[in-house]
């Protein structure tokens, strides 16, 4: 399992622009969750997509984020 988690919606211009991001910022692996898949993800993250999680102490990080916010997030991991 990946340390980071982006949750995302299918057909999300905002997720594709955080896909973009994090690729710039040369993110170590992560996983996708699709907020649709599931009721619970959809009422935590429905509005809030996409949003970087942490998997380890539960940080998430909010889009709008640019690639130094995403570097500044994993290295306080």
């Amino acid at each position: 399992m990946a340390q980071f988690v982006l949750y995302q919606r299918d057909y999300c211009h905002l997720c594709d622009q955080a896909l973009a991001v994090l690729a710039q910022a040369r993110l170590p692996e992560f996983d996708s969750v699709w907020v649709d898949d599931s009721h619970e993800l959809e009422d935590r993250y429905g509005t809030r997509v996409p949003v970087l999680r942490d998997v380890r102490d539960g940080r998430e990080l909010d889009w709008p984020f640019d690639e130094t916010a995403v570097r500044d997030f994993i290295e306080h991991a």
